[in-house]
């Protein structure tokens, strides 16, 4: 049996590589060869021949081929506009530009890199129905995809240990970073180590390569994809389980018990808030807005890139995934890849919503002001 996943109806033979996030397929042939950027896609190139004859929906005929490319344009707007005024607020103002802001920032650059780098390049591909940019491209669009999914999560995971020593044990947090300007330095540092850690975990996505995916003796699929068959037939489970525990699992679990400690803390405190002084209560209410929007950042990664995960897990793992795929799993996987995208152009949103600062800064640039309203 062929490993191409969509062989029971015309539905099941579109996209393939929305289950690798960025690059989805193909070219469809009406010969046994052709040529894209320099890279000869034949037959001879590749073990997925099948000589059976398959159906093939032409990508006119397929809903998502009209449809996802309007989602991404949108994430192409508002993740350019949302994150480049984001990230240009918090480097003009300098009272910005404290421990918190500086870690939003790290989270809006990173965005900022996937929308440049991957979401021009999927949405053509949806429209022209191939992969048409080349081997370079392929492998720069996929590293790109998984440093700033890598940056996004650590990212989260500092934020919320910052916020839970800020309102637990805040002399701690002053000893260790300081005040002002020393610990505005001392998160740059965190900062960009969370980017080399991001990657150190995307050098896998380096082996990306072109690869020929044969539905039936007249149609052929090119696509980059992430696995290369030298790594064995085990590679793409082993690296889908590593990326659901590294991307997802261990840094949301370490959120989640900061955010539970730091839950009973606040619950404790407020038995004792008569007895505080005011200004100490209006300095833990400060705090606790932070906390609450580095809340709103992780649950919308947790919703964003939950589905794309379950998919993975369920078609890497599961022994007769391919055999099993149906319509809902062909439109669930759309769904997993369209809102991992979306994960790249919803914080400014959820900024804009639960912060008052960052909304009068929005508001000031949207209505061209040359200073944010006071």
């Amino acid at each position: 049996m062929s490993s191409w996943p969509y062989t029971t109806s015309p539905i099941l033979t579109s996209s393939f590589m929305i289950l690798t996030l960025t690059t989805r397929i193909p070219l469809a042939l009406t010969s046994n060869y052709t040529k894209a950027n320099g890279i000869i896609c034949d037959d001879n190139m590749t073990k997925e021949v099948d000589e059976e004859e398959e159906e093939y929906t032409p990508y006119s005929d397929r809903p998502e081929t009209y449809i996802v490319p309007i989602v991404f344009l949108l994430i192409l707007l508002i993740g350019l506009t949302g994150n480049g005024v984001l990230a240009l607020t918090i480097l003009r103002h300098t009272n910005m530009r404290n421990v918190p802001n500086t870690y939003v920032l790290s989270l809006a650059l990173g965005d900022l890199l996937v929308i440049v780098t991957c979401v021009p390049f999927t949405f053509t591909v949806y429209i022209l129905d191939s992969w048409p940019f080349g081997l370079l491209l392929c492998k720069l669009s996929e590293c790109a995809k998984d440093i700033s999914i890598g940056v996004s999560v650590f990212t989260l995971t500092a934020l919320s240990a910052d916020r839970f020593f800020a309102i637990v044990d805040p002399m701690r947090k002053l000893h260790v970073t300081g005040s002002g300007r020393r610990a505005t330095r001392f998160t740059v540092v965190v900062a960009v180590l969370i980017w080399v850690l991001a990657i150190v975990c995307a050098i896998p996505a380096t082996f990306s390569y072109i690869k020929v995916f044969k539905v039936n003796r007249n149609v052929s699929f090119c696509a980059c994809y992430p696995f290369p068959e030298e790594f064995g037939p085990n590679y793409p489970k082993v690296l889908a389980i590593c990326r659901f525990f590294i991307y997802y699992v261990i840094p949301l679990s370490i959120i989640a018990v900061f955010y539970m400690l730091m839950a009973r803390h606040l619950m404790r405190s407020t038995r004792n808030i008569i007895g505080e002084m005011q200004g100490q209560v209006k300095q833990v209410q400060a705090r606790k807005k932070v906390a609450k929007m580095v809340m709103a950042f992780v649950i919308v990664f947790a919703v964003c890139f939950l589905p794309q995960h379950v998919f993975k897990l369920w078609f890497y793992i599961h022994p007769t995934a391919q055999m099993d795929y149906n319509a809902f799993w062909h439109y669930f996987r759309i769904l997993g890849f369209c809102l991992a995208f979306t994960n790249s152009c919803i914080n400014p949103i959820a900024l804009y919503c639960v912060s008052g600062t960052f909304r009068k800064y929005f508001d000031s640039f949207l209505l061209g002001r040359a200073h944010p309203p006071h």
